[in-house]
């Protein structure tokens, strides 16, 4: 790709109305809508689930992260925008006044949906195995699964544990946790 043409593909990205979700990955631009209420649903089911132990700390929990919704991320070129990502105190030991990151995250949850999930399972996650990320999570609301990669030497990410409906698991890096599944597709 031609300099004039990140230069435009970065124009376009700057002019995307706020109404929309934009990224650049692969020198592409990909312009979506906002999540439909069942992806925005299990998105904000799981940042208030990991939050109270992990990003605050508080009670019993061991704290010890940044979890972020939405954050943008500028990563070897591209601009992702996961739904959530976590970095680990002791990489990111306090959240920068910034609009957006350099430093990719130590987790990344990506919640399905029909408009997007070529691109998560695809070129960001190729993305974030290039950038280090060591856990993706991929979740369906429509499916009802929790899917967990973990990411080899070789930036590659495998299959860790498929997880579905109902079930209370305890998935990398949060194992310490029990996560309700049936919190993320409650109505």
């Amino acid at each position: 790709m031609t300099a004039a043409r990140k230069i435009g593909v970065h124009e376009e990205f700057l002019a995307v109305p706020d109404t929309k979700i934009a990224q650049v990955v692969a020198g592409e631009l990909h312009v979506h809508p906002r999540p439909r209420a069942a992806h925005a649903r299990a998105a904000s089911r799981i940042s208030s689930e990991l939050g109270p132990p992990f990003d605050r700390g508080g009670g019993d929990g061991p704290g010890g992260w940044i979890l972020l919704y939405e954050p943008e991320l500028h990563l070897g070129g591209d601009i992702l925008v996961p739904d959530l990502a976590g970095w680990r105190r002791t990489r990111m030991p306090e959240m920068p006044d910034v609009a957006f990151f350099d430093l990719a995250p130590d987790w990344i949850c990506e919640v399905l949906s029909p408009s997007t999930a070529k691109l998560d399972r695809g070129k960001k996650l190729s993305a974030y195995g290039r950038e280090g990320v060591p856990v993706v999570w991929f979740i369906d609301p429509d499916a009802h699964t929790l899917e967990v990669l973990t990411r080899g030497d070789d930036g590659r990410y495998t299959l860790a544990a498929v997880h579905s409906d109902d079930e209370i698991v305890h998935a990398v890096p949060f194992e310490v946790f029990a996560l309700e599944l049936s919190v993320l597709w409650a109505r």
